[in-house]
């Protein structure tokens, strides 16, 4: 049985979060009221949004989690 990482699902919550999760190219999901909403790598990241692949998420909508 594979063993799951300890980030499993935790939330990005912080910019440091996220700057890791960009730089270690390790996919996330986001979601919007806990709909899934979109999930890939960070390719952006401004103190207003998060770009995931090619579509750009609202910090202040969204919750980003790590996927794996």
């Amino acid at each position: 049985m594979m063993k799951q990482s300890s980030r499993f699902m935790r939330s990005l919550t912080s910019d440091v979060h996220f700057y890791t999760a960009q730089m270690g190219r390790v996919p996330i999901v986001v979601f919007i009221a806990g709909e899934l909403i979109g999930s890939g790598k960070i390719m952006e990241i401004t103190k207003d949004s998060i770009k995931v692949g090619n579509d750009r998420y609202f910090r202040s909508a969204c919750t980003f989690k790590y996927a794996i």
